[in-house]
């Protein structure tokens, strides 16, 4: 296996900051902060890093919470991690990521947000489904994949943002 990433928690201002954007409260943040984990394998033969609910997660049926993970990555330049739902509160739940799937990529580590990931999940139940995620509990995984480029690419232009940033000029 390739070692070519390392979890990190963002600092506690730009946390503070964005879980205030989210909930516009700043109640338990400091606790909710201190206690975040980053993220883990739950086996040796597992690919995808479970991300851990920061705090407790009720989403009634069509639902959605953006949830700040208070985690960024760095990894080397030509992987990428894409997020997805753990697969079992998927197939029982039908959790999905309001994006399909979260590509973070390598350059978004030195974005002026820290690289802060975020989360932002739906209960997109067909059977009147609550979910309930306990803080502490895997939510969604990540998983490292190497990617490749054309030969005719020159790209230099850099990045300093998250959602929709390399659109924007």
């Amino acid at each position: 296996m390739k070692r070519i990433a390392r979890f990190e928690k963002v600092s506690f201002e730009q946390y503070k900051k964005d879980y205030f954007d989210t909930f516009n409260t700043l109640e338990n943040v400091e606790e909710i902060y201190n206690d975040i984990k980053l993220p883990k394998r739950a086996t040796k033969g597992s690919a995808g890093y479970d991300y851990f609910a920061p705090f407790d997660i009720v989403l009634k049926p069509n639902e959605t919470i953006k949830v700040p993970t208070g985690i960024r990555v760095y990894m080397e330049e030509g992987w990428v991690l894409k997020n997805y739902p753990r697969s079992g509160l998927g197939f029982k739940f039908r959790l999905q990521l309001n994006n399909t799937v979260g590509i973070i990529d390598s350059d978004y580590y030195y974005s002026s947000n820290e690289g802060h990931i975020m989360s932002k999940i739906t209960n997109d139940t067909n059977e009147n489904k609550t979910i309930t995620i306990k803080k502490g509990d895997g939510f969604s995984q990540g998983i490292f994949l190497e990617y490749g480029i054309t030969y005719d690419d020159e790209v230099s232009e850099i990045r300093d943002g998250g959602f929709g940033s390399t659109t924007k000029k």
